[in-house]
């Protein structure tokens, strides 16, 4: 009866410490979960152009205005504009008319070439506003490249108003920033307060997470024997039967 009780004590103490690695293996899986999810929201955020005009020409409106800090102007003319300066809606600093004073709509576009790679979150923010003068409503198109292309019609009095578009790249590629109306009669759409920026993934973050920090245990437990073998990474665990 002795040695039946001993037997017996030392199978659910065996039990017990394969419960307890059971239990420390499931909290790390648990705690690799967590970490990888924070990891994403995490991932690291690239601003590639911010640009609300408002230190352009020293802070001072001008007509035809092609001397931009982060654009050049490609086609036609727009005009730099607000601050006392045609100031069709106070308060917003300076911000730009895409068609300016020579009868052509304008283009914006991007000095900077920005490069993208597979799987990036691009955000891109912007804020339109109607022309304020006048019931013509002149397309204005927005691009980046391939990625992304999407034409706004705002009615004249229209104020600013806040746009975001996101999406993921398929492929790696490179692009400029274009922003573009179609018309010539002076009265253009109003654009402020443009952001672009791209979210990196943390690649492999789980897979790292998991070798660094977590050992898969395999329970033998067999009549007579009892071991416990390490294996590294040797998902899901196995307990075989054991004997009570």
């Amino acid at each position: 009866m002795r040695i039946f009780e001993e037997t017996r004590i030392m199978n659910k103490t065996i039990v017990l410490k394969i419960l307890n690695t059971i239990g420390i293996a499931l909290t790390a899986l648990t705690a690799i979960g967590f970490a990888s999810t924070n990891s994403v929201k995490a991932a690291s955020v690239t601003t590639l152009l911010q640009d609300n005009f408002n230190q352009e020409n020293r802070s001072v409106g001008l007509l035809n205005y092609n001397q931009f800090a982060n654009w050049n102007v490609i086609k036609q003319s727009v005009d730099l504009i607000g601050n006392g300066y045609f100031d069709f809606l106070p308060g917003n600093g300076l911000y730009v008319d895409l068609d300016g004073s020579r009868g052509q709509a304008g283009t914006l576009q991007s000095k900077t070439i920005f490069d993208f790679q597979a799987g990036d979150t691009v955000n891109l923010n912007f804020q339109l506003a109607g022309n304020q003068r006048n019931d013509v409503i002149d397309p204005t198109t927005v691009s980046l490249g391939s990625l992304f292309s999407e034409t706004f019609r705002l009615p004249k009095l229209q104020e600013f108003t806040s746009f975001t578009r996101s999406f993921t790249v398929a492929s790696a590629t490179s692009a400029k920033l274009e922003i573009s109306e179609t018309g010539g009669d002076y009265f253009g759409l109003l654009l402020d307060n443009v952001t672009l920026t791209k979210s990196v993934p943390e690649s492999g973050s789980i897979i790292d997470l998991a070798h660094s920090f977590l050992l898969a245990y395999r329970f033998q437990v067999l009549p007579n024997q009892y071991i416990l073998e390490e294996q590294r990474m040797r998902l899901p665990l196995i307990i075989s039967p054991w004997v009570p």
